[in-house]
């Protein structure tokens, strides 16, 4: 089932179509390499222990499906609002609005959760300056890149996510090393702290909750589709080749880590310090911590520009498609709607708030992200299984297994809130929606 360049499509082509192939891959990688993996891979850790290697296995098969879904529907509908868009053809009105601004909030408190991170990782070199002060400086760099250009979001975020590519295939290279230099040390650091699997299969799946939020930014490639130069001949080929590196990434590290250290010296239930970084500290290889943390920051920093130029562009659509102020929908001469990534930037504000006041500042923004990104995995898996006009498939698959994360989240005491406050965030939505549709069908009314 396909639609042709339609009002949804044509009501949204007021960007620049300035995003090469090859910055469309280096930006889905780099989106979905950030303080989700250095750190909170700590998390996924002290849940699974050496089970975080099937932790992430189980989390990658499901953003496998996921993206193959959206890549489906990207390249059909190429367009800013993205799944929001095909949320609204598919499934109807009331999808397109709830799920475009779940995406919109859980990404601006994801980019609050990265700049509360390079609070941390500041202090490696100045731990006695506040946190606070870091978050703003860098806050206001990254709103600077955004508001210059599509072309200059591309560019830095080409070289960030290089940048982090290599710095993981070099830990992955010299864990490797060591690991093949000490490897009768290394099989008693995967099993004699309680097994493969010190918490069992429940830790290994509350772990794979944690490890979903390290993939979390792979669907922003298909935001970049309203900005890519030749976006259907380019997602297709970009999703697919980022998903396999991901994986391969992403298994390798944790699986380098594990080996190399004695998981429960690695993982913690607060996070204070990124797991790569207490690695190589712990291996007292001189000043390789310090570039790691400056590798982490940089990771931040990329995830952190990519998150905000998404949560611009999905209030934009939900702008162009009248479910928020026009305002947000206007571009200025450079092809960025400013209005709108300054209003989508409030989650730094949140950042800094939080840190001068909540201890657990990075816990409690990354459990609100982890309920806005897995709502709206399970939205585009809806939304596919109705495009294709299927009954059970891959796609409904993907969204039972999702709605169990959820419900198991729900039942633990430590992420409980995250799940009641993203049910109070949809009831509100609800509430909102049925409002402006009833202030627009009484406008319509009057004009008659």
């Amino acid at each position: 089932m396909s639609f042709s360049r339609d009002e949804f499509e044509k009501r949204e082509d007021v960007l620049k179509r300035d995003l090469s192939e090859r910055q469309l891959i280096m930006i889905g990688l780099g989106s979905a390499i950030g303080t989700g993996l250095f750190m909170g891979s700590s998390l996924t850790i002290h849940y699974a222990g050496p089970g975080v290697l099937f932790s992430y296995l189980l989390s990658s098969m499901i953003v496998l499906a996921m993206v193959f879904c959206l890549s489906k529907l990207s390249v059909a509908h190429p367009t800013a609002g993205s799944f929001g868009i095909h949320a609204e053809k598919y499934l109807g009105p009331w999808f397109g609005f709830v799920v475009r601004f779940t995406y919109w909030a859980a990404n601006a408190i994801t980019i609050g959760g990265e700049a509360t991170a390079i609070g941390v990782y500041m202090k490696y070199w100045f731990p006695d300056l506040p946190s606070w002060i870091w978050i703003f400086v860098f806050s206001l760099l990254i709103i600077g890149i955004n508001a210059i250009s599509v072309r200059s979001f591309g560019w830095f975020e080409y070289w960030f996510s290089t940048l982090k590519v290599v710095s993981i295939v070099g830990f992955i290279l010299l864990g490797t090393a060591l690991i093949f230099g000490h490897l009768p040390q290394s099989t008693h650091n995967l099993l004699d702290h309680g097994g493969m699997l010190p918490h069992g299969w429940s830790g290994v799946w509350m772990g794979s909750a944690m490890a979903m939020f390290s993939f979390m930014g792979t669907e922003i490639i298909a935001i970049t589709a309203g900005e890519a130069k030749k976006p259907k001949q380019a997602l297709s080929k970009a999703m697919k080749w980022m998903m396999i590196r991901l994986v391969i990434f992403y298994l390798l590290s944790m699986l380098v880590m594990v080996l190399i250290i004695p998981w429960n010296q690695i993982g913690g239930e607060r996070i204070e310090e990124s797991p790569f970084v207490k690695v190589l500290q712990l291996l007292n290889i001189p000043y390789a911590a310090g570039v790691m943390n400056f590798i982490i920051l940089t990771a931040a920093l990329s995830t952190m520009n990519a998150n905000l130029y998404a949560c611009t562009r999905m209030i934009f659509s939900l702008s162009k498609s009248g479910y928020a102020p026009a305002v947000l929908g206007k571009v200025n001469r450079q092809g960025i709607p400013l209005v709108a990534l300054l209003v989508s930037s409030f989650g730094l504000g949140i950042a800094v708030l939080l840190n001068l006041s909540d201890p657990k500042a990075y816990n409690t923004l990354f459990g609100i992200s982890i309920f806005g990104g897995i709502f709206t995995w399970i939205i585009i898996f809806l939304t596919y299984s109705r495009y294709q006009k299927k009954g059970f498939s891959l796609a409904w698959s993907g969204a039972v297994v999702l709605v169990l994360v959820l419900f198991s989240m729900l039942l633990d005491p430590a992420w409980s809130f995250a799940i009641y406050t993203g049910i109070g965030w949809l009831v509100l939505l609800t509430f909102a929606y049925f409002v402006n549709k009833g202030f627009h069908r009484s406008q319509s009314i009057q004009l008659k």
